[in-house]
C-alpha cells in the first residue's frame, strides 16, 4: 500500500474503498488506516468525503461504469476501478471541473503504481463526458441506479412503505446532520447553545430530544466546547429518544443489553444520576473498550460486562432488572446516510438471520425483567420484519408481555411500536416499542 499512501487523499480513498468493495470491511474500519498517512487537515477531509460519496452513490456509479468498460476489470485491479468510480463521482456530484476530474483520476492511476491504466482511465472518463446525458439516462432507467440503492432493498422499502419508499431512499442519499447531546449532569441545553454560538458554531435545539442540539454545519469533535471534559457527546436525536422512553427512576437496576459503543448507556446515566446500577452488556469484548472510554470521558460509572444477551445463564447474577434497553442488532437500514457502505455490504439474505437473532435476544432478556418492569426494544432499521412484526410475534407468544403505546409527536404509529423514517425532523431511521411485564 506504499504507492497508495503516496497518492494523496484520492489514494487514501482508493485504499478505503478497496477494503470495502474487495474485502467486505466496513467503511468505519477501513478509513482509519487509509487516512493515517495523511495527517490532519484538508487532505484527510477530502479523502473521507470521496470514500463516503462513492459509496453513497455506488449503485448509480456502478451502473454508469458498466456501460463504459468494454470488459470487467480483473479482481487484482480493483484499485483502478475505484479510481474510475472516484473520477465519475467528482464530475457528477462535486464541483470539480470536468477537465480537472479527468486529470486527477489519470494521475491517480499512475500514482497507484499502474501506469498502464492511465490511458484506460482517460478514455473511460472522456467517453462519459462526451455522452453523459445519454449514459446517465440509460442507467437511471433502473430504479436501483436512479435512487442509488440495491434492488433488493428498494423492493423491501416499497413493500413496507408504499407511499414513502422513494422519500426514504432520497433521505438516505443526503449527508446527515451532526447532532449533539448535552450532558445533563454538567450543563443545560441553553447554556451550551450559547457556548457553541460563542465558538462560531451555530446550532438549533431539536424539537423531540430535550438535550439535543443540531449544528448548522458539522465540525471536528475537538472544536466542540468542553468535549474532552465530557460536557457534550455526538449522538443523533433519534438515538437520544431511547433514554427518554426508558425513563429510568432513582434506585432502579437497568440493563443496556447491546451497549457498545456506549452512547445510550451514557445517556441513561446522565439522565438519571441516582440509578441503583446500570449494567452495560455486549457480546463483543473488544467493543466494550469503546463503552469504557465513553463512560470515562463523561465521568460516569457502570458495570461493564461481556456476554450474550440471548444466553443470560453465562453472565447474569440472578438479580432482576427494573428496566431493560434492547437496542437490537439489525440491518441498519435506517442509518444508511451515516453508513453508506450498507448499500454494498448488506444482502437480502442477511435479514432472516437478523430477525432470528433479535427473537432470541428478546426471549433471553425478557426472563431477566421483574414483574411490572419495562423493556424498550429499539432498532435503527426501517424494515417491518425487524420492527413491528417482530414485536407483534413476541406479544403473541409471550403471555406475560403487554404492549404500551408510545405517545409522541415524532414518527409513525405501528401495530406495535413507533417508527421514525430517515430524515424526518433531521433524525435517523429508528424503531421503538415499549413492553411491560405483567
Amino acid at each position: 500500500m506504499n504507492a497508495k499512501a503516496k497518492a494523496g487523499p484520492r489514494g487514501a480513498a482508493v485504499q478505503a474503498l478497496t477494503a470495502v468493495l474487495a474485502r467486505g470491511r466496513s467503511l468505519t474500519a477501513a478509513l482509519p488506516p487509509a487516512l493515517a498517512a495523511l495527517g490532519e487537515g484538508r487532505d484527510r477531509a477530502q479523502a473521507q468525503a470521496l470514500a463516503y460519496g462513492v459509496l453513497r452513490w455506488y449503485p448509480r456509479l456502478d451502473a454508469i461504469l458498466a456501460q463504459l468498460l468494454q470488459r470487467p476489470l480483473r479482481n487484482k485491479d480493483i484499485d483502478v476501478r475505484c479510481a474510475l468510480l472516484i473520477g465519475l463521482y467528482e464530475v457528477l456530484y462535486q464541483r470539480t471541473p470536468d477537465h480537472a476530474g479527468v486529470s486527477e483520476a489519470v494521475g491517480l492511476a499512475g500514482r497507484l503504481g499502474k501506469p498502464w491504466a492511465r490511458g484506460l482511465v482517460n478514455g473511460v472518463l472522456r467517453s462519459f463526458l462526451r455522452e453523459r446525458e445519454a449514459i446517465a439516462a440509460r442507467a437511471d432507467g433502473e430504479a436501483a441506479a436512479r435512487l442509488a440503492h440495491p434492488a433488493w432493498l428498494l423492493d423491501a422499502l416499497r413493500a413496507d412503505w408504499p407511499d414513502r419508499w422513494e422519500a426514504i431512499a432520497a433521505a438516505n442519499n443526503e449527508p446527515p446532520p451532526m447532532t449533539l447531546r448535552v450532558n445533563a449532569r454538567r450543563d443545560n441545553r441553553d447554556s451550551y447553545l450559547e457556548a457553541l454560538t460563542d465558538a462560531g458554531l451555530p446550532a438549533r435545539p431539536h424539537p423531540h430530544a430535550p438535550m439535543a442540539l443540531t449544528l448548522d454545519e458539522p465540525c471536528p469533535v475537538e472544536a466542540l466546547p468542553g468535549f474532552a471534559e465530557g460536557r457534550v457527546s455526538v449522538q443523533d436525536a433519534a438515538a437520544q429518544l431511547a433514554a427518554e422512553l426508558l425513563d429510568p427512576q432513582p434506585g432502579e437496576r437497568v440493563l443496556d443489553a447491546c451497549a457498545a459503543p456506549g452512547g445510550k448507556s451514557a445517556h441513561i446515566l446522565e439522565r438519571q444520576p441516582e440509578l441503583g446500577e446500570l449494567v452495560a452488556l455486549d457480546v463483543d469484548p473488544d467493543r466494550l473498550t469503546q463503552v469504557e472510554q465513553t463512560l470515562q470521558r463523561l465521568g460516569l460509572v457502570a458495570t461493564v460486562r461481556a456476554g450474550d444477551a440471548a444466553e443470560p445463564a453465562s453472565w447474569w447474577d440472578g438479580r432482576p432488572f427494573d428496566r431493560i434497553l434492547l437496542d437490537a442488532p439489525c440491518s441498519a437500514t435506517g442509518v444508511i446516510r451515516r453508513h453508506p457502505d450498507i448499500k454494498v455490504l448488506r444482502r437480502a439474505s442477511d435479514i432472516d438471520a437478523l430477525v432470528e437473532r433479535q427473537r432470541c435476544i428478546i426471549k433471553g432478556v425478557w426472563s431477566l425483567l421483574r414483574p411490572g418492569g419495562i423493556l424498550i426494544y429499539a432498532t435503527c432499521s426501517v424494515l417491518r420484519r425487524e420492527n413491528a412484526a417482530q414485536i407483534s410475534d413476541f406479544l403473541r407468544q409471550q403471555a406475560d408481555a403487554a404492549h404500551r403505546d408510545i405517545a409522541a409527536t415524532w414518527g409513525h404509529a405501528a401495530d406495535a411500536g413507533r417508527q421514525v423514517l430517515p430524515g424526518e425532523d433531521g433524525m435517523d431511521g429508528f424503531f421503538y416499542a415499549c413492553l411491560q411485564k405483567q
